[in-house]
């Protein structure tokens, strides 16, 4: 491989990286744009339309669906999530209620036991429940914080969203044209090969997004079929709680499930403690075993480059890395397809 092909792989790696950062909007855009040119190219030929009313008339409409989801979907969510959100100092006034229960409990087992024997068990439990109590207030920090962070971030997001929006009619109404500027910058010669690798790179891009949709979906119906077996309050705002924090870095589901159990359980509730821990655990394997095999299967590639893409995607950068890791895969294993990458290890 020449030196000119690998500076033009890693430009169009770093390319892909602000696309994935600073440029979401705009990628988001040619994205969803490549996936509207068939209708729009339909209604054209048609109703005899031009590619601007005919893009401008599939856009509103993608729009309008969009909205119409989003209210559908959001709003049980929402109202859910606003009423748990304000019964949290409740939840903490029960917490300390039962932990000066157990306190008072404590302190006559204390007077049964030898005074040394009654000083160690005291020091033991009085560190645990330190602990507990450093671990739940730091939740609710890390919660809070998170809530409050995406407040302040509304703004941005929106001007975001109209950024995507403008882009979207803009990207749609030229696409044609970008693509002949794109293909312009490699050779004569190169181009079937370019234009074949963005053909298969659009099926890819296609059935990864496909495959993110259906295993967020399928961890939201676990989750919520898990909260309803166990005849939890707001099983839709906790579902939606815990796919936030599934793809969170460093947080996780154990984040929301593992505290929630420990409270139960100090409260006495044993069943609804080993219930969560038992959910906790079907949802990491079910996404541990579901995960690499749905994105392989859509986005096809096997599941074990899929989970070295998102390990080290999510390594590098990450949460970028865990969409930028599979792509790079995939456009690496297009573009040796077609020939455009030669590479071989030769030994003697």
């Amino acid at each position: 491989m020449s030196i000119k092909a690998v500076v033009a792989i890693l430009a169009g790696a770093v390319m892909l990286y602000g696309l994935f950062t600073i440029g979401m909007p705009f990628l988001a855009a040619i994205v969803i744009a490549m996936f509207l040119d068939a209708p729009i190219r339909a209604m054209m030929r048609v109703f005899r339309m031009n590619r601007v009313t005919s893009a401008t008339i599939v856009c509103t409409l993608f729009t309008l669906l969009l909205f119409g989801l989003a209210y559908l979907i959001g709003a049980g969510v929402v109202s859910q999530l606003v009423e748990l959100w304000t019964k949290v100092p409740v939840f903490l006034d029960e917490f300390n209620k039962v932990f000066k229960d157990a306190t008072e409990r404590t302190e006559l087992f204390y007077n049964s036991l030898p005074a040394d024997v009654a000083v160690q068990v005291q020091t033991t439990l009085a560190n645990s429940v330190a602990s507990i109590t450093s671990t739940i207030a730091g939740m609710i920090t890390s919660i809070s914080s998170y809530f409050l962070g995406a407040a302040k971030a509304v703004p941005n997001l929106f001007v975001a969203f109209i950024v995507f929006m403008v882009a979207l009619y803009l990207v749609n109404y030229s696409l044609p044209v970008l693509k002949t500027q794109f293909l312009g910058l490699f050779e004569l010669k190169s181009r079937g090969k370019v234009e074949e690798v963005m053909g298969n790179l659009r099926s890819s891009i296609f059935g990864f997004l496909k495959a993110q949709i259906i295993l967020s979906a399928l961890t939201y119906l676990v989750s919520l079929l898990g909260l309803l077996i166990l005849r939890v309050e707001y099983p839709l705002a906790i579902a939606l709680l815990i796919i936030i924090v599934d793809v969170l870095p460093i947080l996780g589901t154990g984040s929301v499930l593992v505290p929630w159990a420990v409270y139960v359980l100090i409260k006495g509730n044993m069943p609804l403690a080993i219930g969560l821990v038992a959910l906790f655990l079907v949802i990491t394997i079910f996404r541990r075993i579901a995960e690499p095999k749905i994105l392989g299967d859509s986005i096809g590639i096997g599941a074990l480059p899929t989970l070295v893409g998102l390990y080290i995607g999510f390594k590098l950068v990450g949460v970028v890395g865990l969409f930028l890791g599979p792509i790079v895969i995939m456009i690496y294993k297009e573009m040796r397809k077609v020939g455009l990458i030669k590479f071989n290890i030769k030994l003697e």
